[in-house]
């Protein structure tokens, strides 16, 4: 039987905020550590996270971290309300024995319509929320979550936060898509730069999706082709044995060995070792509640 790095007693769990923000935030993630009855070990406190487009607020309501570079060095992330921007290639994140942390997924065309943010300067970045986005609307909203006592504490001081924002662009502007994959978002986000481009050339059109959404169009095909790819072998996990061939086929890469390669892009690891390491590895629990 195989041996399994998953502890018994942290919590991961995936939030779903109120319909009225779909199109704004794809959903909220809480992880709970402080609470275990015995310690996570260093391995159990790591946390992997695939590229993604989506843009992240983060709240550590209690403890701290660092997170792990290329070759392994420990860069201290020195502050407890952080603005990640798109990411093009894996991250991944050492915790101290018990964290409490609140984070938010949001669509990165809505975070730009609402701050007005350059997303391609906050790709692959982390920086202090109140760095990029200082007003005194913000510096409470830090204050309230950073000394909530419950993610739905959290959820609740969110919603407040952003519904009223949200639906008041939202009068501005055409009704987002309901929640989908990032290929439903992707296309979304393409059309709208066709719209309103008037006449621009493909390139104008490319800058102006760079401009919404922190990467480029070819970037984020390659990332919604591994997120289908991603729930594909969940299904065929579940039903039985998964035969990579036919997968990498099915999701319209070359062959295996493409599949291989946009695999270890998008999450850091092989397909084989991605599928292994999501079912028996506590590091992998963004994975685990994503699906």
């Amino acid at each position: 039987m195989p041996t399994t790095n998953r502890h018994p007693d942290a919590v991961a769990c995936l939030l779903v905020p109120s319909l009225a923000l779909a199109g704004c935030v794809r959903a909220c993630l809480w992880r709970d550590t402080a609470s275990v009855a015995a310690p996570l070990s260093e391995a159990q406190r790591d946390s992997h996270f695939a590229a993604s487009p989506l843009c992240g607020l983060t709240w550590t309501l209690q403890g701290g971290g660092w997170e792990v570079e290329a070759q392994g060095q420990l860069r201290p992330i020195e502050h407890r309300a952080l603005l990640g921007g798109p990411r093009s290639r894996p991250a991944h994140f050492r915790s101290e024995a018990g964290i409490r942390s609140f984070m938010v997924a949001l669509q990165p065309e809505a975070l730009h319509a609402l701050t007005g943010l350059d997303l391609a300067a906050l790709l692959d970045r982390y920086v202090p929320i109140e760095s990029v986005l200082p007003g005194d609307d913000w510096r409470q909203l830090n204050t309230q979550m950073l000394a909530a006592q419950d993610e739905q504490q959290c959820m609740a001081l969110l919603e407040a936060f952003f519904l009223p924002r949200w639906l008041a662009l939202q009068q501005e502007r055409a009704t987002a898509p309901e929640r989908g994959r990032y290929r439903d978002w992707m296309q979304h986000l393409a059309l709208r730069a066709i719209a309103g481009g008037h006449g621009a050339s493909l390139r104008q059109i490319e800058r102006r999706i760079k401009q919404w959404s922190g990467q480029s169009l070819r970037a984020l095909r390659g990332i919604s082709r591994a997120e289908a790819t991603f729930f594909q072998v969940r299904r065929e996990m579940e039903a039985g044995e998964v035969v990579w061939s036919a997968l990498a086929q099915d999701a319209g890469y070359t062959d295996q060995a493409h599949l291989c390669r946009e695999t270890r892009r998008v999450t850091g690891f092989s397909p084989e070792e991605l599928r292994r390491r999501i079912e028996e590895d506590e590091a992998f629990w963004p994975y685990r509640i994503w699906a």
